[in-house]
């Protein structure tokens, strides 16, 4: 269980982590110019996503879709939570200081780009084959195969 805890705490650090790189260098390089702070957050959530796309598709291979689905939608939760709320802050800003629209915007982008990653890294281990329940039913298969018909008399 404490393994468990710790991965998901990692990936919610490093989600967050990409987060507050992409704060601070709009808050750093771009101060006011909001097209390329726009780019900057875009590529955020691109990084994002591939973080995840990622971890799904390790993660997949090994464990049932319930059982990494779980820890990822954690470390997600917790690294939006984080992103929302403590994220500003790091760079001097109010997290309300936009206003309703702008905070619930962040949190949908959000759950837009790491439901997006998820669900890319997913696909692409189902169409190859590659997850845990695909290589379940071929080990069964082989198995049944591998037995030799049993003859009944009568």
């Amino acid at each position: 269980m404490r393994d468990r805890w710790r991965t998901i705490g990692v990936l919610a650090g490093a989600l967050f982590a990409v987060n507050v790189v992409a704060r601070v260098i709009i808050e750093l390089g771009f101060d006011g110019n909001d097209t390329a702070a726009d780019r900057v957050s875009l590529g955020m959530f691109v990084v994002l996503g591939l973080i995840l796309a990622a971890v799904v598709f390790a993660q997949g291979r090994e464990r049932p879709a319930g059982s990494w689905g779980a820890d990822v939608g954690a470390a997600v939760l917790i690294a939006l939570a984080l992103t929302v709320l403590v994220g500003p802050l790091l760079v001097g800003d109010n997290p309300f200081g936009g206003g309703a629209g702008l905070f619930f915007a962040q949190i949908w982008l959000y759950l837009l780009a790491t439901g997006a990653g998820v669900a890319v890294g997913y696909l692409v281990l189902t169409a190859l084959g590659l997850d845990h329940r695909s290589q379940q039913l071929k080990r069964y298969a082989e198995i049944k195969a591998a037995r030799p018909r049993r003859v009944v008399r009568r």
